[in-house]
């Protein structure tokens, strides 16, 4: 029994894994070939957003 579930617990974290994995990869490519014009419009709003923002946490360099 303990060996059914020790298998259980493996594959079940294989499977989310193998997903994650999927869903990552799958996402970039989209952006890559779908992305078009837009691809960086998030990435360069939010740095607009946030210029001028003091740094908070980490090292004071």
């Amino acid at each position: 029994m303990i060996g059914y579930f020790s298998d259980l617990i493996i594959v079940s974290l294989l499977i989310i894994g193998f997903t994650a994995f999927l869903g990552v990869i799958t996402n970039g490519l989209g952006e890559k070939l779908f992305g078009g014009k837009k691809k960086s419009e998030f990435v360069d709003r939010s740095a607009r957003v946030q210029t001028g923002w003091n740094h908070v946490g980490g090292n004071k360099k």
